[in-house]
């Protein structure tokens, strides 16, 4: 097992396109990317600490690679969104790939150099070594399955609904 680690906006949000995913073994909600030790979301939510809301997704690398895992993360944003994501705004709420190893760094640059090309737009993801993950408060945790109505109408409010139906 490893873990690979995106800052995709609403971790709720983000958290079922991977936690259904064959390989994948949990999908957890957290922060990255800031120096504060054991950020709270409400600091985090506050755009005060330089965290962005993440999620740390433990998989198998003989069942689901980095690259399907970088692909399906492309796929629930909108990468050339440089304040946020959807309805939620702020720095905690930007894209950003946390690479482990070169291996991963080289692939998300050159994905994001191709999907430029393609595009003919400069996606805004920030790729950063990954330094840190703490995890989001229990009530965080595989919320879409605690709470289904709710999460269903954070979806529709967010604009994030349609990418979930694909």
């Amino acid at each position: 097992m490893t873990t690979a680690y995106f800052a995709g906006g609403c971790f709720w949000c983000m958290t079922p396109a991977f936690a259904e995913l064959d390989g994948v073994r949990r999908v957890t909600c957290g922060y990255s990317g800031g120096q504060e030790q054991n950020p709270t979301y409400e600091a985090v939510k506050s755009q005060s600490t330089g965290h962005r809301e993440s999620i740390a997704i433990d998989y198998d690398p003989e069942k689901v690679s980095f690259s399907q895992l970088l692909e399906l993360f492309l796929e629930n944003v909108d990468p050339f969104d440089d304040g946020g994501q959807f309805i939620d705004r702020g720095h905690s709420y930007t894209l950003a790939v946390y690479y482990r190893n070169e291996a991963e760094r080289e692939r998300t640059l050159e994905r994001l150099s191709r999907l430029e090309a393609e595009s003919g737009q400069t996606p805004c993801i920030s790729v950063e070594p990954f330094d840190r993950f703490f995890d989001a408060e229990d009530y965080h945790q595989d919320y879409y399955r605690k709470n289904p109505e709710a999460f269903q109408k954070e979806l529709e409010e967010s604009g994030r609904w349609n990418r979930h139906l694909s």
